[in-house]
């Protein structure tokens, strides 16, 4: 039976969550499709090939391309919504990173010029992978809270200019392609061992901000970010590390976070292909909920 704050929470497949996680809460999910070597694959990804087998496929030289929600899958999917009179969330992929959110912008204002009233919200995340787990956790506290759509998507685009994203990349050939360096500085820092660390910029871009030598300097750089982010007491309740194939150095992360800081929980878990594709195998990622905004983080650290 639904309640006057019962509304539905629906990510795209840019967001890692495992699927128990996604069943377990009652959390929709909407396909970003992937191209890999000329085979298209939608929500059953992992069915079809296996993370390794993917990340593998990219190491010998592989293309993976993904695809944008359209306005009109999104037009039919709100007013599916608008016609129950039921309210939704749907926590978005950075519209710095693609144009889903802008799709969904687009179908949302069509579809409230025939169903004004309706409770309908995506909220740009201004993240990727697990910054979007975050919010989602995140979203179902609330709701179990029993806040409304409307005061859940207030919360939302608060708290997500407080959620940071630390990455680091192991081949700096994936950020060229993707147009963050030029091949000369790629092939460069590749050569000499130039492990990049970037953040999710207050408008949800990725932006190279500092670069350091080896592997291990990297995860100390991102381990020190996150100390530097948060206050001297501040006990964090979740750190989640996401990757692309390389447990073993997210698990080290994870080791060298937990010696640094407070941290309730720490949660690893696989990059899925939607931004694996544009950062290739070997890249981490580090999400947690800062004690500064990501605008307060770059004036005060770059």
């Amino acid at each position: 039976m639904k309640t006057a704050n019962s509304f539905s929470i629906m990510i795209d497949t840019s967001c890692d969550l495992p699927d128990e996680y996604i069943a377990q809460n009652n959390i929709k999910k909407l396909p970003i499709t992937f191209d890999l070597d000329g085979a298209s694959h939608n929500e059953g990804y992992w069915r079809d090939i296996t993370a390794k087998s993917f990340y593998d496929v990219l190491r010998k030289g592989g293309v993976a391309k993904t695809a944008q929600i359209n306005p009109e899958t999104f037009a039919a999917l709100f007013t599916d919504y608008a016609k129950r009179g039921e309210g939704l969330i749907f926590l978005i992929l950075s519209s710095g990173l693609s144009g889903t959110y802008q799709s969904a912008q687009i179908a949302l204002r069509e579809v409230k010029e025939r169903y004004p009233e309706c409770d309908i919200y995506p909220v740009d995340s201004i993240s990727a992978s697990v910054g979007i787990g975050l919010l989602t956790d995140l979203a179902v506290k609330k709701r179990a809270d029993g806040l409304s759509v409307t005061e859940t998507a207030d919360y939302l685009e608060g708290l997500k200019h407080r959620c940071l994203g630390l990455f680091t990349v192991d081949d700096l050939m994936y950020l060229h392609r993707g147009g963050r360096l030029s091949k000369l500085s790629a092939i460069a820092g590749s050569m000499l061992s130039i492990k990049p660390v970037l953040n999710l910029t207050p408008t949800g871009t990725l932006a190279v901000k500092d670069k350091v030598r080896g592997r291990k300097a990297s995860l100390e750089l991102l381990t020190e970010q996150l100390k530097r982010s948060i206050n001297e007491n501040t006990v964090l309740d979740t750190v989640y590390i996401a990757h692309t194939d390389c447990e073993d150095e997210a698990l080290l992360l994870a080791e060298m976070v937990r010696a640094t800081v407070s941290v309730r929980n720490i949660t690893v878990m696989m990059m899925g292909p939607i931004i694996g594709a544009h950062v290739g195998p070997g890249a981490l990622i580090l999400l947690f909920e800062a004690d500064m905004t990501r605008d307060e983080y770059e004036a005060r650290f770059y």
